[in-house]
């Protein structure tokens, strides 16, 4: 590190002891947040620079800036402030005689130096970190081999530094006879009899340890190494009647001995084996060469889903049979007729021509068949479950794979696995670990087999060594799959590893393999916490995998989060070109997995009582990992699965049938309440592909107190690519040309910036020029904005089309004055493809904090004579617009999981109130336009969405209160009158903002998902009523802001969503059944900013500060309930504020039911508990949505409740229409299993319903 280096002289550069205005590893955006709270001109500190190992930066306060210094080493290790050219700088040995020179005035800084921000000490006890329930001194490193007889769950190997006497021994040396010692050294004594003593007692245990492996080796040394093996029979001769003052030295020789044996024998095993093999008959191959085991065909019952109108045609559903046989390519469509008789059709890989999956009814799939040339027939099934459809998926992708002509992959399936062993060797067999047998989102049984592409497994508190563990499991795959999977890499810290296994087939696929690892463990010095890290390239696309271990305890979140941010910032893994970008940002796919620790916020009965009643819905909502990711604390835009299985953490061991929530500890009764410590979460680029299978736990490996956790992904990979018409001429170039750039990042500095890009299919990184445009309305934030002539225009390696479209391009933000980075982003080109520029916009992060955000025109310019293109096999899977209830032509659509983007077109279909590219990388072709419905099209006013960024409730910064709002014109200011009288009228005292936050976006197979990194439009059941008064307003009590925020689209940017507002800012509201979308923008109409008075700037610095939510929200206190203060300027900045005219609202009024306000349980749902997916309100006239309390599906679906509800049985309603029973015609087959997969588990409510529904027959 930068404090660590020398200075001149060997002079340590901080001097004797580190001064306190020095701060080791602040980052810029911290330093500019002390500096500010510090508020003084003149105030200054000094930390370690992020451009330059070794250097520093002085950052002095002036005028409410930051002025930043470069100070850097020279050859001689003596320090000087960066000088403009020409100006001698003046040189210093050490930091503090450096700045002592500038406290003096008239320096050249552009303030003297007069206020030290000194840095805040944290107690050493407060840094402790010891495994829970375990011994409280932290365990010692690991051992390099694992024991032969491993410890049981009572006696821990964390207790082997008590047992060993090690460090006893040592201090009663140090207190006693270490002074016998120094008194003889004193009197010209040339040895340390005391200290020998202390020494040959500490090994004495390790003396007979070295003598039983050298016994064990004697034998192997006879047969492969006769040179050692007398040596090694000397030595255990020896050490039978060696003793005394000789026993240390006999030691060390001994452990020489055994390391030149170790170090040579297999080698001269091997050769001695290779030597008898030449006159041995041949072997058969090695499993590596045979082929995994066929799959068998595999056979799935359906039924044909036909529309009402036909039903009346052809009566009740028909029953098919579909069977896909991998190995032939061929897929059998039966029919079953009367008299038991079959009509069959074979149709082989190639005929099949797509999959279409339908977002609403999860068990539905639509097959499109090549019947004739250039003709094709849809036919649409209804699977027996959910997981039975993505089962058939799965088997058809593979047979198309399989039958493919395509030399490299487009697709791999991934296995993940994380692991908190417990300090216990794992049981014989963890087979139902790798098969994602257990609890939660499983694999079907019919895939459950099939092999994945890659498997990595992640642990904690793992005792085994490296070799033996990963030797265990390549053992356990050899059986499950007859196939010999190859270790590419394997990472420890301590009992901290990662081991990435790869198909035989893919192994030559693999290169650019990095490892690392980070210690966050006492003083960020012990490797019992940390992470390791592993990274390659498959092909062309960029993985990276990240396992860590983080503080434990239930109150050490604020260190959990520190932990994660050390991990992400020190991580040393992927291309070192892009070291100006964190890890989350450096892979095509990012997987952070391993045990998290974090804890859920609630009594522990309340806890045990829902997991017995199977409700994990109220605890993921207190879950401590998804309340920071509400508030942008850590894993920034990551994605996580739905978790439906119970917390993995703290069972009894041998058991899963019971939580171990005490330990009484020498401190007193310690608490760890049930939780989800262990996690799975990805991060991908815009526009990828990836789908999360399976997310679950087993419930059969009862060794540890946590269950292994398992996940399953399908991510599309690229191949190298290789160009068929060679190098492009000239006249062939493709070109990536931006029209202008504007970035807001949140600084107090006020220099000139420049941008950097780098991408794989650039030759090197190229920057721009310095920006020609720089405003602000606010000290804490800047605009800045760069034209076409401060751009350069670059220039792709490759100009196919097919190339270009997998390609990214990585941004980041730069200071002239300290070259450190101030944001960085990343752009998909595949949207940007075209003859016209192309919008995009999204947000700036830097060291995993949001730091602002970018938007800007550019097209890629791409040579018709390079434009032929391919379909991707995972792009033969659609997800269907659903056509029931809904104006033909309006398109919804579920993106796949960790997406931050999705294609524009998409997007516009969905938000047809958005006419304009919100989402990095959109637009939108002619065709699609044309095909859009003309509701859309009036909708589309693409005024609407203009971004300006003058709102001035945009620049907040966290704790400073804000000083630019009094200063506003008033011209600036909208007019208080409205167009719309009911929504100008000022709201009650009482009135609070009110927000909410997103959740997850659906996937393709599933109601649910929380937490994925994009806000989705909110399906609540949480809202008010018309009878709640007034307009849908809400506001900030004493005047300082009044605004409305509705709930989210389907998918808005993703710069900023709407934050959670604190728990004092929340009332409860009346129920409606779905919150009707409204624009993502507020209309002008509908946000006000009163006219600047004294109290203004208060309320406005106050009410949207963390801590100032609303009506309670009173002072400075800071509340961490709230989220990023720039997510909630962002929401109020959407409206035009300076330079545009007065237009009327074109929102639509509201509707009956629409909620005005959205209470804290909508708020903080993980999952959302509605599991209706969103694409319903898009999909259903609004008299069907808002009509009646109760949410109608289809045109059969308010039978299906009312019969449920004459029953008195209508709580099955959901999971009946979920599993695709949403009429009463089909519900005429349904089975017990039937009902049971949809929840109906009471026996005698399953014989009411199946009698109910026989005599509906007979009517």
């Amino acid at each position: 590190m930068a404090g660590g280096g020398g200075g001149g002289g060997g002079v340590s550069p901080l001097g004797p002891a580190p001064p306190m205005w020095y701060h080791r590893d602040l980052s810029r955006a911290a330093a500019e947040e002390l500096l500010a709270r510090a508020g003084r001109d003149g105030s200054f500190l000094v930390r370690d620079s992020e451009s330059v190992n070794g250097a520093y930066a002085l950052c002095v306060l002036f005028q409410k800036h930051v002025h930043t210094y470069r100070i850097l080493p020279d050859d001689e290790g003596f320090l000087a402030v960066q000088t403009s050219q020409g100006v001698q700088p003046k040189r210093f040995k050490t930091l503090p005689e450096l700045v002592s020179l500038y406290l003096q005035p008239s320096q050249g800084l552009v303030a003297t130096l007069l206020f030290p921000v000194d840095r805040e000490e944290t107690a050493f006890s407060d840094d402790r970190d010891y495994s829970d329930g375990e011994d409280e001194k932290p365990p010692l490193p690991p051992r390099s081999a694992s024991t032969s007889t491993p410890p049981g769950p009572d006696t821990p190997t964390e207790s082997a530094p008590a047992a060993n006497g090690l460090s006893t021994i040592s201090h009663e040396y140090l207190k006693g006879s270490y002074a016998l010692d120094l008194e003889a050294v004193k009197q010209g004594a040339c040895s340390l009899p005391h200290l020998n003593k202390t020494l040959v007692a500490s090994c004495k245990r390790l003396n007979g340890e070295v003598d039983k492996v050298l016994s064990g080796l004697e034998i192997l040394s006879k047969v492969f190494d006769q040179q050692s093996a007398f040596m090694v029979s000397k030595m255990i001769q020896q050490s039978v009647n060696q003793g005394g003052d000789q026993e240390l030295e006999n030691l060390v020789t001994k452990l020489a001995i055994l390391k030149d044996l170790l170090s040579s024998i297999e080698k001269k095993a091997l050769k001695a084996l290779q030597d008898m093999s030449l006159s041995s008959p041949c072997s058969p191959p090695p499993l590596s060469m045979r082929h995994s085991k066929a799959i068998p065909v595999q056979a799935f019952e359906v039924k044909l889903d036909v529309y009402l109108a036909e039903l009346t045609k052809i009566g009740k559903s028909q029953k098919y049979t579909l069977s896909v046989d991998v190995e032939g390519g061929r897929l059998v469509v039966m029919k079953k007729v009367k008299d038991s008789q079959e009509d069959w059709t074979t149709f082989t890989h190639e005929k099949i021509r797509q999959l279409i999956k339908s977002q609403r009814v999860q068990n539905k799939l639509g097959i499109v068949f090549e019947k004739e040339k250039d003709k094709s027939q849809r036919k649409d099934f209804i699977f027996a479950s959910a997981k039975k459809r993505e089962a058939f998926c799965q088997l058809l992708q593979l047979m198309k794979n399989k039958h493919s002509n395509q030399d490299e992959p487009d697709m791999i399936s991934i296995f993940i696995g994380t692991w908190n062993m417990g300090s216990v060797p794992s049981p014989k067999s963890v087979a139902s670990w790798v098969l994602c047998r257990g609890l939660g989102k499983t694999l079907d049984e019919m895939t459950v087999t099939i092999p994945h592409d890659l498997y990595v497994f992640g642990s904690q508190e793992n005792s085994v060594c490296d070799r033996e563990w990963v030797e265990s499991l390549r053992a356990m795959l050899k059986e499950l799959t007859e196939l010999d999977y190859k270790p590419i890499a394997v990472q420890t810290l301590w009992n901290i590893k990662i081991a990435v296994l790869v198909k035989p087939e893919h192994e030559n696929r693999i290169s650019h393999v990095g490892m690392s690892s980070v210690k966050t463990g006492i003083a960020n010095t012990l490797g019992n916490k940390g992470a390791v890290g592993v990274s390659f390239m498959f092909n062309g696309t960029s993985f990276g995998f990240v396992n860590c271990h983080l503080t434990s305890g239930n109150e050490k979140i604020a260190r959990r989060n520190q932990n994660y941010l050390d991990i992400l910032r020190l991580l040393s893994l992927g291309d070192k070109q892009l070291s100006s970008f964190d890890i989350s940002l450096r892979f095509t796919h990012l997987f952070w997995l391993g045990d998290l620790n974090y804890r859920l916020d609630m009594d522990i009965q309340e806890i045990l009582n829902y997991i017995n009643r199977k409700e994990f819905d109220p605890l993921l909502k207190v879950d401590q990992l998804n309340l920071e990711r509400e508030k942008n604390k850590v894993f920034l835009r990551f994605a996580e699965e739905e978790i439906s299985f119970p917390p993995t953490y703290r069972y009894e061991r041998g058991s899963r049938d019971t939580y171990v929530w005490q330990k009484q500890k020498a401190t007193g009764m310690r608490t760890n309440v049930p939780s989800w410590c262990d996690r799975i979460l990805w991060k991908s680029y815009p526009e990828t592909h990836i789908v999360c299978n399976s997310y679950g736990c087993t419930d059969d490996i009862v060794t540890s107190d946590h269950s292994p956790v398992f996940a399953t992904f399908e991510v599309g990979v690229t191949s190298q690519f290789v160009s068929k018409k060679g190098l492009p001429k000239s006249s062939e170039q493709a070109y990536i040309e931006f029209e202008s750039i504007e970035a807001i990042v949140k600084t107090a500095s006020r220099t000139k910036f420049f941008i950097e890009f780098y991408s794989t299919c650039l030759e090197e990184f190229k920057k721009s020029y310095e920006n020609d445009s720089q405003s602000s309305d606010n000290i804490n934030f800047l605009r800045v904005g760069w034209s076409n002539k401060q751009l350069t225009t670059l220039k792709p390696l490759l100009s196919e089309i097919e190339y270009l479209q997998d390609q990214h391009l990585l941004l980041t933000v730069k200071s002239l004055d300290g070259y450190e980075s101030y944001g960085e982003c990343v752009l998909a080109l595949k949207s940007m493809i075209g003859s016209t520029a192309q919008q995009f916009h999204t947000y700036l992060s830097h060291r995993g904090e949001e730091t602002g955000n970018i938007r800007g025109s550019m097209r890629v310019r791409v040579p018709s004579e390079r434009m032929g293109t391919r379909e991707r096999l995972y792009e033969w899977i659609s997800v269907d617009k659903d056509e029931t209830g809904g104006p033909k032509g309006k398109s919804t659509m579920v993106s796949r999981v960790g997406h931050e983007y999705v294609k524009p077109s998409m997007v516009r279909k969905q938000l047809g109130e958005l006419g304009k590219v919100s989402e990095e990388g959109e637009r939108s072709s002619k065709e699609e336009t044309a095909a859009r419905p003309k509701q859309d099209a009036s909708d589309g006013d693409s005024t609407i969405c203009k971004n300006s960024y003058n709102n001035p409730a945009y620049y907040i910064l966290e704790g400073v209160p804000n000083q630019s709002a009094a200063a506003l014109s008033p011209e600036l200011l909208p007019s208080p009158t409205s167009a719309n009288p009911q929504v100008a009228k000022p709201p009650p005292p009482s009135a609070v903002a009110r927000t909410k936050p997103p959740y997850g976006a659906s996937g393709p197979s599933h109601p649910r998902r929380p937490m994925t990194g994009h806000p989705v439009r909110a399906i609540s059941e949480e809202g008010s009523s018309e009878d709640d008064g007034g307009a849908p307003v809400a506001g900030a009590q004493g005047g300082g802001v009044v605004t409305t925020v509705g709930t989210t689209l389907n998918r808005p940017p993703p710069d900023f969503p709407p934050p959670p507002l604190p728990k004092g800012a929340l009332e409860m509201v009346a129920e409606t059944p779905f919150a009707k979308p409204r624009p993502l923008y507020p209309d002008l109409a509908e946000v006000r900013i009163p006219a600047a008075t004294p109290a203004g700037p208060l309320a406005l610095g106050e009410g949207f500060r963390r801590g100032g939510g609303g009506a309670g929200g009173g002072g400075g206190a800071l509340d961490d309930q709230s989220c990023s203060v720039l997510q909630m300027a962002k929401t109020l900045s959407e409206s035009e504020f300076s330079g545009q005219p007065p237009r009327a609202p074109s929102a639509p009024p509201p509707l009956r039911g629409q909620p005005m306000g959205l209470g804290l349980d909508a708020c903080r749902t993980f999952p959302p508990r509605n599991p209706i997916t969103e694409s319903i309100a898009e999909d259903m006239p609004e008299e069907a949505l808002w009509g009646s309390s109760s949410s109608s599906l289809s045109v059969g679906d308010s039978s299906v409740g009312e019969w449920l509800q004459r029953l008195g049985l209508e709580r099955y309603e959901q999971g009946l229409l979920h599993n695709g029973w949403d009429d009463l015609e089909f519900l005429s087959d349904i089975t017990e299993e039937d009902l049971e997969e949809a929840g109906v588990l009471d026996p005698a409510h399953k014989r009411i319903l199946l009698e109910s529904l026989r005599q509906q027959q007979q009517q």
